[in-house]
């Protein structure tokens, strides 16, 4: 008769506690991705839309600072002038 060799009861629990832990942590990660993927997407739309706003204000006011406290602003003079 074939003999079969095992690890006691403790030990393969050990072992399944810690590969479902792992298991659990990768979940957590590959939603972590997930989040931080749909994040970078908003940041490049929100980015567009501040270009676009610069350049409609641009073609408004020309090159400015805005005081974005109070909405003043200040001209920006090119070096040539």
């Amino acid at each position: 008769m074939h003999k079969v060799n095992k690890i006691d009861d403790q030990e393969l629990k050990t072992i399944v506690d810690q590969q479902k832990q792992l298991n659990d942590i990768l979940l957590q990660i590959g939603g972590l991705e997930t989040q931080k993927h749909s994040l970078l997407h908003r940041i490049k739309n929100v980015n567009e839309g501040i270009e676009e706003t610069k350049k409609s204000l641009e073609e408004k006011y020309g090159t400015i600072n805005i005081n974005l406290e109070d909405g003043t602003y200040t001209e920006i003079k090119k070096e040539d002038e």
